[in-house]
């Protein structure tokens, strides 16, 4: 089956398309991800994105545009629903490119993460195949991470720290004091 994968960083994309690709399927990427923030953090994802679809391979297709405007004109970032929101905004994406694209599937590399909402990414992943006319491919990759990790580690891969939006990155280092200047008066 021709799947078109939602790849949200290049560490979560390795276990995933080795899966995929063992099950037999014809596997396209697409680095779609206007939620990632700040610009430089987009662009170093970005960039390993395309330098692991090089040495694996993979035809990606990046949206390479920053999407700070479209992603808070679209999240409601006020409310607890960002994600729902985040979700929606890029699963609808992926599967309108997928009927273009001929694909009889999507999914996305966001299953392979400890960090999301898995009931909510494949409920908002199935509402959006199905309004696009193409399925939603479901699978729990949570337990290939650490591998693809490794992996991207070794291929020397930009590792993030963060899901990639302003608030997770808020969340995750808030009650830390990485990178606090120590020096006169502070």
């Amino acid at each position: 089956m021709r799947v078109l994968v939602h790849t949200c960083c290049a560490p979560c994309t390795i276990g995933p398309l080795r899966a995929l690709q063992a099950d037999g399927h014809q596997v396209t990427g697409c680095f779609y991800n206007p939620n990632v923030h700040p610009l430089i953090e987009f662009r170093r994802r970005l960039k390993a994105q395309k330098l692991l679809a090089d040495r694996l391979g993979l035809e990606t297709i990046c949206e390479e545009q920053y999407g700070l405007w479209d992603y808070l004109e679209v999240v409601d970032w006020r409310g607890p629903g960002r994600c729902e929101g985040c979700y929606r905004m890029r699963m609808g994406r992926v599967a309108r490119l997928a009927r273009e694209g001929g694909f009889e599937a999507v999914t996305t590399t966001l299953l392979s993460s400890r960090q999301q909402d898995h009931e909510l990414v494949r409920r908002i992943g199935e509402e959006c195949a199905e309004e696009h006319g193409v399925r939603f491919l479901y699978c729990d990759w949570r337990d290939l991470s650490e591998e693809g990790h490794r992996e991207a580690r070794a291929m020397g891969l930009y590792m993030q720290q963060y899901c990639g939006c302003i608030f997770s990155e808020y969340e995750r280092f808030k009650d830390t004091t990485k990178h606090l200047y120590r020096g006169p008066g502070g």
